[in-house]
């Protein structure tokens, strides 16, 4: 399993799909592995569920 995510996720403050390079996999209560990350242009924290073979 990877320990950083880089692609595409959508920021709901800029209303955009931006390019994270550095986002964290996590895996969250329900045990679903997710990418968190902040936006590169608002800072906001963005997250992205990810399947079982990303």
């Amino acid at each position: 399993m990877a320990d950083t995510y880089s692609g595409e996720v959508y920021c709901v403050k800029c209303k955009a799909k931006r390019e994270v390079t550095d986002a964290a996999v996590q895996e969250n209560a329900n045990g679903r592995r997710m990418a968190k990350g902040t936006c590169p242009e608002c800072g906001t924290t963005v997250t992205r569920i990810l399947g079982k073979n990303q």
